[in-house]
């Protein structure tokens, strides 16, 4: 441990990281802890009750419940004439024909291959158009089962079985990152199942039980940066420089969102789900929603800068223990700049992309560049750019300078030795 004791002499290079501070070192931690408690005691005020939502008509199964959803696959597929008796019905062997001059349609015989109805098979007659499964034999599906008034199963179309695709995608996706990262690449995919089970055990319930959107998105993005952060990179003073940093943003980030939303009066209503929202789920503000996603969706780029200066702050001061704080803030002002621009476009870009449907709907309706730009649901797209981009910017500075107190520490001397030490009674003076 002697090469963190300081001596009035000491310019020699040391071979680790530049000696920490300890009271900047302590303020960091103090914060992180008393933030951490402040997010645990949040947490438990807004966590929500036992959900008692009912679902709703659009989404309801003819008996007012859930849907219920069970697998096939399509075994049989021709063109011919719809208004088989058998169609939606379970039967075994050959579908009733149709009567007499009926309309043509697609028509897939499906093996039902989940739930009660398990070994039989069922008739889907699908009238070809836009929006319509186009079937194939051998495709797996998933199939609606519900019960008519008079207490009949019936099946109807409800989606393409992804299962095994998006299964094996997921797979190929871990594979690479722990290949290439190995143990921290594990442990950042740890970092996702953290992320996602507080969105779904946390998050949207609170949400849907009329918790306060900026309050729930704080304690939300909170708990999810701690595990992410010390999962993936180790619980460090780089890293809780990161975390310091990227917590301080997030603040700046809700503060921005709350005061764009408010001067643009954005309101959400172009999106169809957010009207869905409004008209089934009364009670949850589509204001907060969108507070909500601006802070959230604002996380993953505000942690890679983050984490990306911290490093850079804490690299320089060690491979030159000469640097002053000065120096070291510099030379990673400079890496962060670069990083902001390469950031912010993607950022822009991703978003743009996102909102490209729409944009293609605009121009073949002919409206000027200016209605397109502001209406509400590309004005949403560029305030969350925005704020994204604001925070992010300040984001740099503000975290290099803490990674620096802690790399650098003040009272250090420029090789980030310890200040002279006064000579006790009768010891040697320090030169």
């Amino acid at each position: 441990m002697s090469e963190f004791h300081g001596h009035g002499h000491g310019h020699g290079h040391s071979e680790g990281p530049a000696p920490m501070g300890p009271v900047a070192a302590k303020v960091v931690v103090g914060l992180l802890v008393a933030i951490g408690v402040a997010v645990l005691i949040g947490a438990i005020a807004l966590w929500p009750g036992k959900p008692s939502v009912d679902v709703e008509q659009p989404f309801q199964s003819a008996q007012g419940g859930a849907v219920v959803t069970e697998s096939g696959t399509v075994t049989m597929q021709n063109i011919g004439d719809c208004g088989s008796p058998s169609a939606g019905r379970v039967f075994t062997g050959t579908p009733l024909p149709p009567p007499a001059g009926a309309y043509e349609c697609q028509r897939s015989i499906v093996d039902i291959e989940s739930g009660p109805n398990t070994g039989t098979q069922t008739l889907l007659e699908i009238i070809p158009g836009p929006g319509q499964p186009d079937l194939r034999v051998g495709e797996k599906i998933r199939l609606s089962r519900q019960t008519d008034v008079n207490g009949t199963t019936e099946y109807s179309f409800e989606d393409y079985a992804r299962g095994v695709p998006v299964t094996l995608i997921a797979l190929a996706f871990a594979a690479v990152v722990i290949a290439v990262a190995r143990w921290r690449g594990f442990r950042a995919l740890v970092g996702i199942v953290v992320s996602f089970g507080v969105l779904v055990l946390f998050t949207l319930p609170a949400l849907l039980d009329g918790q306060p959107a900026i309050p729930v998105a704080l304690v939300s993005g909170a708990v999810i940066l701690y595990a992410v952060l010390y999962l993936a990179h180790g619980v460090s003073l780089r890293t809780s420089s990161a975390l310091l940093g990227t917590l301080a943003s997030m603040l700046v980030a809700a503060i921005l969102s709350y005061a764009t939303i408010e001067m643009t009066r954005l309101t959400g209503l172009s999106e169809e789900q957010n009207t869905n929202v409004q008209t089934y789920i009364q009670h949850v503000s589509i204001t907060g929603l969108l507070l909500a996603g601006f802070i959230i969706g604002s996380l993953g780029v505000l942690n890679d800068v983050t984490i990306t200066q911290a490093a850079s702050a804490f690299e320089l001061a060690s491979l030159d223990p000469d640097a002053s704080r000065r120096q070291i803030f510099g030379s990673a002002m400079r890496v962060g700049r670069d990083h902001i621009a390469s950031t912010v476009y993607t950022l822009v870009l991703a978003y743009a992309g996102g909102a490209l449907p729409l944009l293609l709907l605009f121009s073949v309706a002919g409206r000027s560049i200016q209605d397109v730009l502001l209406s509400d649901a590309v004005a949403i797209e560029i305030v969350r750019s925005a704020v994204g981009g604001i925070a992010l910017a300040l984001s740099v500075p503000l975290t290099t300078a803490i990674a620096v107190m802690l790399a650098r520490p003040i009272g250090a001397g420029p090789s980030g030795s310890a200040p002279a030490v006064k000579p006790s009674r009768g010891g040697r003076h320090s030169k």
